[in-house]
């Protein structure tokens, strides 16, 4: 047995306040979990994004969030829990003035390719991108693959 708490010390940098990586802690080996603070307007993904073969389950700890899809909106509360299969475009983002904590469960632990899109200004549309970690480590950065314009800054 292992027992962890989700304490926001092993936070990563990006989209939301608080992201945790529980797989390791946990000693998972065929799927993968994260903890998850939204502070209003954060997000836990870099853009609306699909994984190739992962499938992914979000419960609402604590307050209520707004999963974007390629179908729509769909707001999701306290103890819900919502299911998004391999190739769904998904990001959940905090669209109210509460804070939200959420657990993301996905399997199998490899999500295969990960297909991310953001809107990039200089094009005009929204387009696909990549995600890298700065140089100085200082800032993790959205870059469209299109332009190679930068469209997001995340510490």
């Amino acid at each position: 047995m292992r027992k962890v708490s989700p304490a926001g010390d092993d936070s990563r940098m990006g989209p939301a306040d608080v992201q945790v990586p529980l797989t390791d802690a946990l000693g998972l080996t065929d799927s993968a979990l994260n903890y998850y603070e939204l502070a209003p307007g954060d997000s836990s993904a870099f853009g609306l994004h699909a994984h190739e073969k992962q499938e992914e389950v979000f419960y609402v700890v604590a307050g209520t969030v707004t999963f974007h899809t390629a179908d729509g909106e769909e707001s999701v509360g306290a103890g819900e829990l919502v299911r998004f299969g391999p190739g769904e475009y998904q990001r959940a983002v905090n669209e109210s003035d509460e804070r939200v904590s959420l657990l993301a469960f996905g399997a199998p632990k490899e999500p295969g390719n990960t297909d991310i899109r953001r809107y990039c200004e200089d094009c005009g549309e929204t387009t696909q991108q990549t995600v890298e970690l700065a140089d100085d480590k200082s800032e993790v950065r959205a870059r469209c693959l299109e332009c190679d314009a930068v469209t997001g800054r995340f510490e």
